[in-house]
């Protein structure tokens, strides 16, 4: 390794030291290199194990790895969806002297996938869409934030799956900018055409390639996200005005906005002179509404649709099996102990990368919905779970990217005499 190198990193990570910084990217040798799936970029990626997880390595210029490991940075203290930056590296040269290219590098988002690399065989419009509706609600809440992305695309986005729709995650904000002001329509409505042109294109590539349905229109779909996008952004920041006899409609729109999964920060609510009119905009909105319930009584952080989903799960446990003064957070530990522990427990440790916990408990529910509706009957969990993981998880590819050896495996500390799937 070139001593002159200069590593720049968010936490101390001694296993940087490790790799090969004095050998050009594509020679890197075949020992540090993680075999995933990539997204097709400009720069050269590489992925590469780094002390028990794997990074993403991207060569650019030292300007951009910085301003890129900065903005990244920042949009995760603002809760943005994003990759974690770990270090950029310059003063790279190879053994005879020559300067390598600067690099940035990234922690690969564990159980994300590149959309190319979503679909075995072909791409299904209803899946096209879902992959659009979550880059969507993505780059509103960005635009919520103020950050101007420039560069909209499947191809900067990693996707997880969330409960049947699809959590959308910013990989490649080199083109970003964070405005403290706000951003202008004009800003709003360049970055949502950027995003229908570059989407068409990718959806056309694919088409040409053989791997698209012939029902997908890529056109049509990319036009989707335009009026996602608005009907969200409108929910989320658009001013309503209504009868002061009507005042119950200002907790429906807390209520509808709390449905989508965003919270509200600050309501401003305003009355006419004459008092008929009452007018109320939502200020600061956070989304994750679900997920911080979800949070808080359980300790289980899962992603939105995921949260939605085991909450549904959590109170109707609590409705079968309340007892008379138990409170909301009893009632989760029990439900966590009793339910979601114990099937998390029963994967067959060969079977875990397949699926994130909290997925693999949102398919085993619609797996035991719908033997239910097949066999006419109600079905208990524990049978349900065997079937799934035989008929359905066993037959899945692997989506995470790191799997821990059998001694790192989920450890639960179940008490006795309280495992119960027959609820």
């Amino acid at each position: 390794m070139a001593s002159s190198i200069d590593i720049t990193a968010a936490t101390a990570e001694p296993a940087l030291l490790d790799l090969p910084w004095n050998t050009p990217l594509d020679e890197w040798p075949s020992e540090y290199i993680a075999q995933l799936p990539k997204g097709i970029s400009r720069h050269l990626v590489r992925f590469a194990n780094l002390g028990g997880y794997v990074v993403a390595v991207k060569e650019t210029t030292g300007e951009m790895a910085r301003r890129e490991y900065d903005l990244l940075r920042l949009l995760q203290r603002l809760d943005i969806p994003c990759v974690e930056p770990v270090a950029t590296i310059t003063g790279r040269v190879d053994e005879h002297g020559q300067e390598l290219p600067p690099v940035l590098v990234t922690r690969h988002l564990k159980f994300s996938l590149p959309y190319r690399a979503l679909f075995s065989q072909t791409l299904r419009p209803d899946t096209a869409k879902r992959l659009v509706d979550a880059l969507a609600v993505l780059l509103v809440r960005l635009h919520i934030t103020g950050f101007y992305w420039g560069d909209v695309s499947l191809s900067n986005t990693l996707f997880r799956r969330d409960a049947g729709a699809f959590a959308a995650y910013l990989v490649d904000a080199e083109t970003g900018q964070l405005q403290e002001q706000g951003l202008s329509n004009g800003q709003r409505e360049n970055d949502l055409e950027i995003a229908r042109v570059n989407i068409a294109g990718e959806l056309m590539d694919i088409e040409a390639g053989g791997r698209a349905d012939e029902a997908l229109d890529p056109v049509d779909i990319a036009n989707g996200i335009i009026s996602t996008y608005r009907e969200l952004w409108n929910e989320l920041t658009g001013a309503e005005t209504f009868d002061v006899s009507e005042r119950w409609r200002i907790n429906q729109r807390v209520e509808r906005l709390n449905d989508l999964g965003f919270d509200i920060g600050e309501l401003t609510i305003k009355t006419e002179a004459a008092g008929t009119k009452v007018l109320i905009q939502p200020k600061v909105v956070d989304a994750g509404h679900h997920q911080r319930r979800l949070l808080r009584l359980t300790g289980l952080d899962t992603g939105e649709n995921q949260a939605r989903r085991l909450l549904n799960d959590l109170d109707a446990y609590a409705a079968s099996y309340g007892r008379p003064g138990a409170d909301e957070e009893a009632m989760a530990h029990e439900w966590l102990t009793r339910v979601f522990e114990p099937v998390v427990a029963a994967i067959p440790a060969e079977l875990r990368g397949k699926l994130e916990p909290a997925e693999v408990f949102h398919q085993l529910l619609d797996h035991r919905w719908f033997l239910s509706q097949e066999q006419g009957r109600d079905i208990p969990l524990a049978e349900a779970l065997s079937s799934y993981i035989d008929n359905v998880l066993r037959h899945r590819r692997d989506e995470a990217t790191v799997l821990a050896p059998t001694t790192e495996a989920l450890t639960l500390g179940l008490p006795t005499g309280v495992i119960s799937f027959d609820e």
